[in-house]
This record gives C-alpha cells, structure tokens and sequence, in this order.
C-alpha cells in the first residue's frame, strides 16, 4: 500500500465489499452451488476474494455523507473475465450491489488490496474520509450538513468579530465573541437558546489603539458594544484571551471525529487571517461556518425564496453574496425561509436590536442570532440592549484594570445603524442618522439613502428629525424593498 498515484474519482462508484455481498445473494437467491465449482474458492471469504488484487480509492457518497472503499465497474468486469478465462465459466455481473455518487472532486490515492489485513487497514482511515469531508461540506455553506450538525445540538458555536486598522491589518482595535453551548442547554431542556440569557459574549477594545487610530473609510465605534459591558485591554494580552476563549469551549483535536467547537464569522476567512497572526491554535478538525457562504447556498438551492437585488429593482441573482448589513436585514423580510424543504409558511421576521454594526462585540452577537435564525426559523427570540452611558462619562474602572492608561469615551456623533423592524414591516429610524460609508457587496448606506438632517421647530420645541426621502431624483426606489421605506417626518 505504500506505493499508490492519483485517480480522478469520477466512476470509483461500486463498494468493494457489496459486490462481494451482491454476489453471495445472487447465489442464494438463484439456487448456484458455487461451493462445488471449480473458481467457488474464490468466494469462500470475502479475504479470498480480495486475492483478485483489486483497485481502489477512499470516498464518501455525496447523498448519505457516510464513508467508502469503492472500486470501479471495468474491475468488476476484470474480475468475470479472469473467471472466464481460468474456469471457463461466464459469471453475470451481480444485482444490488451498492452504488455511490463521490463527493469528492479532487484526485484521490490509488490502493491495491489483495488481503485483509491490507483491506482492515484502509478501512481503519474511513472515519477520517468521513471528517475530511463534513470540513468541506461545511465549508461550501451545505446546507444539509449544516442543519443536520446543529440539529444534533451536541456543538458549541462561537461567533467572532474583529475591527482592524485600515492602514494595517495586523493592527487589532476590538474583538468580540459569542457563543451558545448546545449540548449543555439539551441537556437542561432550553431550546431553541435564547439570546439574552444562552449567549456568552464578550468584547474587548485595544488600549493602544482605542480613540487614537481612527478609520477613515470604516470606521469602528468601540464605545457602542449593547450586549454587555466591554474591557479595555493592552494589545500584548488579546491573544492571550482568544486562546482563553477557544480553549475553554474546545474539544481535544482529533483525527477521526469533529471537534464540538464550530467557529462562525461572516466573510471569516479575514479573521482566520487574524488569529494565524496572533500564533492562536486551532484545532484541526473544527468546522468553521462562513454565514455568507451558507446564505448564498440557501438562496441558490431556493431555501430562502426570492431576495431583490438592494441595488436595483431586480430578483438578486443565484450565487451573489451579501454583505452584513443586507444579511441581517434579509432577516426581517417575512421569506419563505425553508431549510428542510417541508415548511411553506414564510418564517416570522427577525426583530433586530437598535445597535451599531462595526462594533466587534455586536457583530459577533448579531453574526451568532442570524445564524440561528437560519436555522431556526420560528423559535429564535430578539434579545435586548442595554443602555449605554450618556456621553461623557467614564466606564467602570474595573473594565480598566488591565490598561495603563483610562481613555476618553467618545461617541461619535454618526455611525451606521441598524432598524429594528415593526411588527407591521415598517423600519423604525434610529435616534442616530447613519454615516456615508464605501460600498461592501451590498451596502445599506446607498440602499436606504442618506439621511437627511433637518431642523423643525414647528409642533416639536425645536427637536432634531431625521427625514428620508423615499425615492431619488429619477424617481427610482433608493432601495429595492418594497413596503420596508423607513418613516418620512412631515412636520417642518
């Protein structure tokens, strides 16, 4: 077995031992007393049937995920003429021998067995065929795979979220986490989790940074964090706590079997970038859940119904991606969410907290609720927000305890802004108008329009309100949601 090459997989699809299988039943079934001819030696055991020397390859079946030794139909073939032209006589080819469809794409290694021993050996390496494979499923988004791992509510999800400098990448300014222990809320009857109380979260600001790099063009509000209270750190300790964090919700690394850790992020391929920076380990068998590429999925095998396009006033096209703004409020669209192919019912919209996006602790947060939205559909509660401190004001010093220094809090007077949706569909405008930012995918900035900054002294006393027009100069839509404009205020 130590020499073998590279086959494509396409046609390795009989498994090995069902033809041996098949044939022992086609005996039976047809009356053959194989036992007295000349080649029945050759089916004494199925060790003597791998005498033949067959070729094979490892893979898993694209329908039920489970593992494979297989073989190719033009060796099965081989194997009837060597009967023919040693024995002289002609075997039929067997029915209802087992009959996969490769998942795998990629070359595959090339094994000759000729004897148990050989064949128990390779049969010792499926469960690792089986995790390589559940990494690969997972990481195209599959929706099956992925419904079914949180169906068995035996795994951990923890969402992350990390803001960097613009300039310089390697420059960390926050993180935050969110995570929900499935197996131990089960065990305990609480499903679906509840946000509020289910989630463990965190968020972390970088004293060296924190109100001295700004971003220009996308800019984080560190102070803005809803879910919780934030701790202000020096730079040296972040990676540190991140490996705190993992280690403390992670299973030991295996081969064989998945780790009950999922990491999850939307476009999280930057944050892989990030802890392989910081020399953070991960294990090698954690399923990492890109929420981008499991809503491109859905929508593309028509599991979300049909989605226009926020740019125009076209359906959004099959394989497009979404930002994280228009991922969340994709949510609070009342779609035909149907992961499981049965429900019809359209799925009751998520009703998201009056936050701020481009914060890390609320992005984890809101990165780990979508998740469970998708999956959940008519189960997933909107958690709640705690107040934050009126401008001005200090943090708690114990948040402080690991900085040298205390930094200013300083809110900034605009920042990007989600819309809690109503219960009648409209958005609800927060206190706080949205600031211009570059284009993602998909940018609410441009979808909602600019808020417009008027000052109305009529019925108000004077009270700043924020209007938006609810089409553009050329009489288009500013945004491709019918029903969903946010509230215009008349009163000037």
């Amino acid at each position: 077995m130590a020499d073998f090459t590279l086959v494509d997989p396409k046609g390795w699809e009989y498994d090995l031992h069902s033809v041996y299988s098949a044939y022992m039943g086609y005996f039976q079934i047809y009356n053959v007393p194989w036992y007295d001819r000349s080649w029945g030696h050759m089916f004494e055991s199925f060790e003597e049937f791998l005498a033949f020397s067959w070729p094979v390859i490892t893979v898993t079946d694209a329908l039920s995920g489970r593992a494979h030794i297989v073989t190719r139909l033009n060796s099965i073939g081989a194997f009837l003429k060597m009967i023919k032209t040693r024995f002289g006589e002609t075997l039929p080819q067997a029915p209802n021998i087992l009959q996969i469809t490769p998942f795998e794409t990629t070359s595959r290694h090339l094994r000759n067995v000729s004897d148990y021993s050989s064949y128990k050996k390779l049969h010792s390496t499926l469960p690792a065929v089986v995790l390589s494979a559940i990494k690969a499923r997972v990481k195209s988004g599959d929706p099956k795979t992925i419904k079914e791992i949180w169906e068995k509510r035996d795994k951990t999800f923890l969402a992350i979220s990390f803001e960097v400098n613009e300039r310089n990448e390697k420059s960390v300014l926050e993180w935050g986490y969110a995570a929900v222990r499935c197996a131990h809320l089960d065990q305990l009857g609480h499903w679906p989790p509840i946000p509020d109380t289910n989630y463990r979260k965190g968020h972390y600001i970088v004293a060296d940074y924190v109100d001295k790099v700004i971003n220009k063009y996308s800019p984080n509000y560190p102070w803005q964090y809803v879910f919780g209270e934030s701790q202000v750190i020096p730079k040296i300790k972040l990676p540190q706590i991140i490996q705190s964090v993992i280690s403390s919700l992670a299973s030991p690394d295996s081969e064989t079997t998945p780790n009950q850790l999922v990491l999850v992020g939307h476009n999280i391929y930057g944050s892989l970038a990030r802890l392989d920076e910081m020399k953070i380990k991960i294990p090698h068998n954690m399923l990492i859940i890109d929420t981008m590429v499991y809503e491109r999925a859905l929508y593309s095998n028509g599991l979300r119904g049909v989605i226009q396009d926020p740019k125009s006033d076209k359906a959004r096209l099959s394989g497009s991606s979404l930002s994280f703004e228009n991922f969340l409020f994709s949510l609070t669209l009342p779609l035909p969410l149907n992961t499981s192919g049965k429900e019809k019912a359209p799925a009751p919209p998520l009703i998201l907290p009056q936050c701020t996006l481009h914060n890390s602790g609320n992005d984890a947060f809101l990165c780990l609720l979508a998740l469970q939205k998708l999956l959940e559909p008519t189960g997933t509660a909107a958690p709640s927000v705690r107040k934050l401190r009126p401008m001005g004001s200090m943090p708690n010093p114990a948040m402080l305890n690991m900085a040298a220094t205390i930094p200013m809090i300083n809110f900034p007077v605009s920042s990007p802004m989600l819309y809690p949706v109503s219960a009648s569909g409209s958005l609800t405008p927060a206190s706080t108008p949205p600031m211009s930012r570059p284009a993602t995918v998909y940018d609410l900035a441009s979808e909602f329009g600019q808020m417009q900054l008027s000052m109305g002294r009529g019925n108000s006393g004077g009270a700043t309100h924020l209007t938006a027009p609810s089409r553009l100069a050329n009489g288009r839509r500013l945004h491709s949601f019918p029903g969903l404009q946010p509230k215009v205020d008349d009163t000037k």
